[in-house]
């Protein structure tokens, strides 16, 4: 196995890319360093991969790379490459959404479509669902974002299915939902709430903290990519989903007990794009990929408390 890991740099692919090298895997690992959140933070998860000999890193688009150059003897593409952030994928910025999470996705396709890969491995997100009319979340149910970066990620998705149906690439696509842990975003909500009881700082919440969701550990979500090129079946898609559907109000009260700290909480108003609720139906990933959500929330929590604590 040698393994492309787009986005390689962030939260969830430094991850990956840490478990995969761990086991001997030969990892190529690809990022451009967008500027959404500052490249110190991307450096500091990539600092324990560089001195891997199974880890190679290219700094680089994923619009301009020569593909030929980093795909030679790669048999497994995990693609979780793009522009994060459902609150700045509005107006002008959508461009950046597009460029980034379709255009990207499209030319890294066209560029495995007539090689021998065994899977590829797509990272998309709950927000393709937008406000559905029934909870759980099912594949099959129906898909109408409510943000433009949920658009992109659909959009991704589609592309996906298509390659798999008209080349027969075999691509796996999971529905991420909401991710958290150890080298979590600096923009993501658990990441802010546990920076702000460790510094006691005031802590902005948007809406009326009664919206849900269902929060799922980086570990099992890296636990689900391994297993997908494994038994997930080609032009499918699973989500992934921690198994608990907690209120964020609730999400409060834990971090304090968590933290053994007061939180501080301005309240604001509900942001354009944001989804009221998520829990996923995961039926066909505890089928397919034996998928079992193993960390519960106040355990995670925990972890990555350790991990702001240490200065993150």
């Amino acid at each position: 196995m040698k393994a492309l890991v787009t986005g390689a740099a962030g939260f969830i692919g430094s991850t990956l890319a840490d478990t995969l090298t761990a086991r001997g895997i030969d990892v190529i690992g690809l990022d451009c360093f967008t500027d959404y959140y500052p490249r110190e933070v991307k450096e500091h998860n990539l600092a324990p991969l560089r001195s891997r000999p199974t880890f190679a890193f290219i700094e680089d688009r994923l619009q301009t790379v020569p593909l030929d150059r980093i795909l030679d003897d790669v048999t497994h593409v995990f693609h979780l490459a793009a522009q994060a952030g459902v609150r700045k994928s509005w107006g002008r910025d959508f461009l950046t959404y597009t460029t980034h999470n379709v255009d990207a996705t499209q030319r890294l396709l066209e560029g495995v479509k007539d090689r021998p890969i065994e899977r590829f491995v797509y990272a998309s997100s709950s927000s393709v669902y937008g406000d559905a009319p029934a909870l759980p979340l099912r594949e099959d149910g129906p898909c109408q974002p409510v943000s433009p970066y949920g658009v992109t990620k659909l959009a991704a998705e589609h592309l996906a299915v298509l390659y798999h149906r008209n080349h027969g690439l075999p691509t796996v696509s999971l529905r991420f939902f909401t991710v958290y842990g150890p080298r979590q975003r600096p923009d993501m909500a658990f990441h802010r709430f546990l920076r702000a009881a460790r510094d006691g700082e005031g802590v902005t919440v948007f809406g009326d903290g009664r919206q849900t969701r269902d929060f799922t550990y980086v570990d099992d979500i890296v636990s689900a990519m391994r297993s997908a090129p494994l038994s997930g079946r080609p032009g499918c898609v699973y989500n992934v989903g921690g198994g608990e559907r907690i209120a964020l109000n609730e999400v409060l009260r834990l971090v304090e007990a968590v933290t053994a700290r007061p939180l501080r909480t301005e309240r604001q108003e509900a942001q354009k794009g944001d989804m009221r609720d998520t829990f996923a139906d995961t039926t066909a990933a505890r089928r397919d990929l034996g998928f079992r959500s193993t960390v519960p929330l106040a355990e995670g929590l925990a972890r990555e408390w350790e991990w702001i604590r240490g200065g993150r």
